[in-house]
């Protein structure tokens, strides 16, 4: 027997991710735990509407979407609890900017460059359509068909409501192939 327990998110865990976006001429990063598939070219990042950071992300439509796997799950978990109004966050990783001036942290193994397509506010968010205009991935963690390889690559999930860190575990079936 199911119990109603009320009109709650049972979404998760989710990938965690660290967003990277320009203010003020230099680069700035906060955790996210609230991304998710739109379409196969795009992705969206609900984040709150307080964040330093999204007065960036409005003024150039560019971000960076760096998934957090648990190599620098301490250094990213820091960006969720001090606030880029209050601390300079541009040194907190080693980066390079792109072409298009959006900035990627070296360290992570998967990054999305992404252009804003739009944005939907909704009770105190802004959740930003993105269109994904390239994917970074480390050789290491790439498969010989240049996919990415979760075998290798383990990345963090954040679940809510217990704001516990879990990594992407075994393998327990092949898509459209379980009930041949």
């Amino acid at each position: 027997m199911k119990k109603n327990t009320g009109a709650q998110l049972a979404l998760y865990p989710a990938p965690l991710v660290v967003v990277g976006a320009i203010v003020d001429d230099q680069p700035t990063w906060t955790l996210v735990a609230h991304a998710g598939v739109v379409a196969h070219s795009h992705l969206m990042l609900s984040m709150m509407q307080s964040h330093y950071i999204n007065q960036g992300i409005k003024e150039n439509n560019m971000l960076s979407v760096n998934v957090v796997d648990e190599s620098w799950l301490k250094e990213a978990d820091r960006m969720g609890i001090i606030s880029g109004k209050k601390i300079d966050k541009s040194k907190s990783f080693a980066y390079h900017v792109t072409e298009n001036g959006t900035p990627m942290i070296d360290q992570a193994k998967v990054s999305m460059e992404c252009k804003v397509d739009g944005n939907y506010e909704l009770e105190g968010f802004d959740n930003f359509m993105c269109k994904i205009l390239a994917t970074y991935v480390d050789e290491s963690v790439l498969n010989d068909k240049n996919k990415i390889d979760y075998h290798q690559f383990k990345p963090v999930l954040f679940e809510f409501p217990t704001y516990e860190y879990f990594v992407t575990g075994e393998k327990v079936g092949d898509c459209a192939q379980m009930n041949k």
